[in-house]
C-alpha cells in the first residue's frame, strides 16, 4: 500500500469539502489556498474525483466543487482504491492463505502478514471522511512542513510498499 501525494492531496482537499459540506460549491482556488496545495494539481485530482461520482462541480459564479454524498458515506478505502491502487499491503490475501497452508515452516510468519493486511483494509473500510474531518482545522501549514511531513519520495514516511501488480 502507498500514499502518493495526489492521493494525499485528495485527502486533504476531501477532508475540506466534508466540513464545509451542505455549504454550497467551493472554488479550486479556495481548496488549494485553504489546504496549500498545487492549483493545477488539484485541477486533475477533482476531476478524477468527479468522474469516480466523489464530488460534482457546478459552474458560474458561485461554482466549484462540493462532495455528491453525505462525508459518512464516503470511505478512506475508496478514495485510495481509486487513487493509488490497492489498499492491503503484502498483496492478496488468498495467496498469502495459500502459503499459511503450504509453509508450515514459515506459517506463522504469513499469518502474520495475513494479519496486518486484514487490519490495514480493515481500518481504511470502516473510516470515513466524517471520522477524519470532525477535528477542528489547525493552523495553517508551511511548505517547509508539508515537505518534512512527505519525506523523499514523495511518499507518506509510514508507508509500506505493496505488491503493486498484486491483488489485495
Amino acid at each position: 500500500m502507498k500514499i502518493s501525494h495526489k492521493g494525499l492531496y485528495a485527502l486533504e482537499a476531501l477532508m475540506m469539502l466534508a466540513r464545509h459540506y451542505e455549504q454550497g460549491a467551493i472554488r479550486i482556488r479556495d481548496i488549494a489556498y485553504e489546504e496549500e496545495l498545487p492549483e493545477k494539481f488539484l485541477e486533475l485530482i477533482l476531476l478524477e474525483l468527479k468522474n469516480a461520482r466523489i464530488v460534482e462541480s457546478a459552474r458560474g459564479a458561485k461554482g466549484g466543487y462540493q462532495l455528491r454524498r453525505a462525508p459518512g458515506d464516503i470511505r478512506l478505502s475508496e478514495i485510495i482504491r481509486l487513487l493509488d491502487g490497492p489498499l492491503a499491503p503484502f498483496g492478496d490475501a488468498e495467496q498469502l492463505r495459500s502459503l499459511i497452508d503450504r509453509d508450515l515452516d514459515h506459517r506463522a510468519l504469513y499469518q502474520v502478514f495475513l494479519d496486518v493486511r486484514n487490519a490495514a483494509a480493515g481500518i481504511l473500510e470502516n473510516t470515513t471522511l466524517a471520522d477524519i474531518s470532525r477535528r477542528p482545522p489547525s493552523p495553517p501549514k508551511t511548505k517547509a512542513l508539508r515537505k518534512k511531513k512527505l519525506g523523499r519520495g514523495g511518499m507518506l514516511p509510514m508507508v509500506v510498499h505493496g505488491n503493486p501488480g498484486g491483488k489485495e
